[in-house]
């Protein structure tokens, strides 16, 4: 009988370990960290990584631009695209050429690949087109502490989105306002409250395929809210602050500008890129005054001749540095 009691007292220990063991491993899982799984050096000043993310569920692509100065410590610029954006590589490289700006610039420059449609956030709910990234917490959590450590940072940041990044970096900015001394918008929308805001969001998601209830839920909840920087404006006292945007009046540069014929005759590419860039134009001056009316200095860029389209923020870019690089 004593024996029997011993082999069940084992039975049951066993089945305990059993019960225990996947929480346990739940828990290491919970606590796995970000890191760098592969790296591709393309040219002296552009290195490709690769990063296993936790919160992204996968591997995000990464190029850094690095300058010809060599070693640092430096600080560092986060790049963010567009609608968009490129899957393989950013648009700032491709389209922007920001390679060629920044190559004598004593900074490094961060540029995520594969965000289109996403706004750079944490979705809440999966969506069907988009899935269910955690662009926040990568950008804002996962990413600096490696890109300081392998490309000698100084911690010291600033981000610059344009259209839907425009959006983004603000909105990173209000909730994570240490992160930040710089922020720029080209061609963006950043306050997110009203109909009119509203609609450019789900609109911009819906470009992609996806549905902004899955990004914060139904519009007006109080996740809406806290991804509005115009709800927060205190957190950006302090800042380095730019923000850009034409009329919508078309120009020379938009009957010469490079354009993929895939997308329609030349007049019907001006006139969408005339249209976005209105909206544009619009928010962003709504967003300027309510900085002006809380005492909020900032720098502007508002230039009557202008479309949506990468001739004009590559303008942009010389003077958004201006402002943005005084707090690097």
């Amino acid at each position: 009988m004593r024996k029997s009691n011993r082999w069940t007292a084992v039975v049951v220990a066993l089945l305990a370990a059993a019960l225990v063991m996947p929480a346990a491993v739940a828990h290491a899982d919970d606590t796995k960290v970000a890191m760098i799984s592969k790296q591709s050096k393309l040219s002296p000043l552009r290195t490709d990584i690769w990063v296993n993310s936790p919160s992204m569920g996968g591997k995000v692509k990464v190029s850094v631009l690095t300058p010809q100065y060599g070693s640092g410590p430096r600080s560092t610029v986060y790049l963010l695209d567009g609608a968009d954006a490129g899957e393989d590589v950013s648009d700032w490289i491709t389209k922007g050429r920001a390679g060629r700006f920044f190559a004598d610039k004593n900074v490094n420059v961060v540029l995520p690949t594969g965000g289109a449609g996403s706004f750079y956030t944490n979705w809440l709910r999966r969506d069907a087109k988009i899935g269910k990234p955690q662009w926040e917490t990568f950008l804002t959590q996962e990413l600096p502490p490696l890109i300081d450590e392998k490309f000698d940072g100084t911690g010291r940041n600033a981000v610059v989105g344009l259209s839907m990044g425009g959006q983004s970096a603000f909105t990173l900015a209000v909730r994570h306002p240490s992160l930040y001394s710089g922020i720029a918008s080209l061609s963006g929308c950043p306050p997110v409250s009203g109909p009119v805001n509203e609609s450019y969001v789900r609109t911009t998601v819906a470009k992609s395929g996806g549905d902004a209830t899955n990004m914060w839920g139904p519009f007006g909840s109080a996740n809406w809210n806290a991804h509005d920087p115009s709800r927060h404006l205190d957190k950006l006292r302090g800042k380095d602050i730019f923000i850009a945007a034409g009329s919508g009046a078309v120009g020379p540069r938009d009957l010469t500008a490079p354009y993929d014929p895939k997308d329609g005759p030349r007049s019907a590419v001006v006139a969408a890129s005339s249209a976005l860039e209105v909206g544009a134009w619009r928010c962003s001056l709504e967003f300027a005054a309510t900085l002006r009316v809380n005492n909020i200095p900032y720098t502007d860029g508002f230039h009557v001749i202008g479309t949506h389209n990468w001739v004009y923020w590559e303008q942009d870019l010389p003077v958004a540095w201006r402002t943005i690089s005084r707090g690097l």
